[in-house]
């Protein structure tokens, strides 16, 4: 469970009683699925057929350029986290950061949801003892592409929600 018990009305957009603009979700929608891409390769070397992960990522991204009905995103988000099931490990959670990102455009606390994942697909796939390293690696990659307008907003939404996706984004106190 990646979303909170309460809404944090900055995650909520403002045709549904909140603060969030449509230009901020779609780069939210834009940022995870940077990171759900970053990891992508984690997933197809498993399985090299099966392309829903892609085409959710895909998804994610025509979604903010406004060329996909959101409903049609969320459910190639279901499709590649259907992909993820039969699977374990790294495989597995590249899948769901797939279809966590294609949701982003449904709910915008999704993005957390692409983030963390990825971050637990790298730290699946280090080898023996380079976890920790991996995490914050994967951590640094993330925030460094985080846009500014939206900076602030996720990396307080990372210590607000940091308990609830694992503590994947636990760097230097944050």
């Amino acid at each position: 469970m990646i979303l909170p018990p309460v809404r944090d009305p900055r995650m909520i957009t403002v045709r549904r009683g909140g603060t969030l603009t449509d230009d901020h979700h779609q780069l939210l929608a834009r940022w995870a699925a940077d990171c759900a891409e970053h990891v992508l390769p984690l997933f197809e070397d498993v399985a090299p057929e099966d392309h829903r992960p892609r085409e959710a990522i895909e998804a994610a991204r025509a979604w903010a350029r406004g060329e996909m009905p959101m409903m049609t995103a969320r459910a190639l988000g279901g499709h590649a986290m259907g992909a993820a099931r039969p699977l374990t490990g790294a495989a597995r959670f590249a899948a769901y950061a797939a279809g966590q990102a294609a949701c982003v455009g449904h709910v915008a606390e999704h993005d957390l949801g692409a983030a963390a994942y990825a971050i637990k697909a790298v730290v699946a796939d280090a080898p023996p003892g380079g976890g920790e390293e991996t995490r914050l690696a994967e951590c640094s990659w993330q925030r460094q592409r985080l846009p500014d307008a939206v900076r602030d907003l996720v990396l307080d939404d990372m210590t607000r929600r940091n308990e609830i996706c694992w503590s994947v984004f636990d760097v230097d106190g944050a």
